[in-house]
């Protein structure tokens, strides 16, 4: 971890594209974003330079959290680069105070490389942006559920 962000690497027993399709296609990110306590609902996705997103995730505890943001680039089965904020039902950005989380920052953005390894895949993530610390330790705890499941339905 360093000043400016997080960064989480993974390797998956599976290949590449497979983790691209977890990444860019609806019916595949609904099955493992969030932590292992939320399911997604709602994952729209235009997945080009320019287009936006729009995710739901849901805990039966603590609500909906929603986030929208933009693909900034797009590099098929390469990398994926996007805004990422907080948002309300509507698809509003807002920021993490909306949620009672006020240390979240208003947009950070998100890099996603996908490396081939043969049968393998390697994926690097860098969410920059976010304050080290305790919300830098929940984000990265949050992400490496959701990698944990994400490795249940690539795999």
């Amino acid at each position: 971890m360093h000043n400016n962000g997080i960064t989480i690497e993974r390797i998956y027993n599976a290949p590449r594209q497979l983790v691209w399709d977890a990444w860019t296609k609806p019916e595949h990110f609904k099955k493992w974003w969030g932590p292992k306590v939320f399911t997604c609902p709602i994952a729209e996705m235009d997945v080009k330079v320019g287009g936006k997103y729009f995710w739901c995730m849901r805990n039966a505890e603590f609500g909906d959290f929603y986030t929208t943001g933009t693909f900034l680039e797009v590099n098929p089965i390469d990398s994926l680069i996007y805004t990422d904020s907080f948002a309300d039902a509507e698809g509003n950005k807002v920021g993490g105070e909306y949620y009672g989380m006020p240390a979240v920052p208003k947009e950070s953005v998100v890099t996603i490389t996908l490396e081939d390894l043969g049968t393998k895949t390697k994926m690097t993530i860098l969410h920059s942006g976010i304050p080290e610390g305790e919300l830098a330790e929940q984000t990265t705890a949050g992400w490496n559920e959701s990698f944990d499941k994400m490795a249940s339905i690539v795999e």
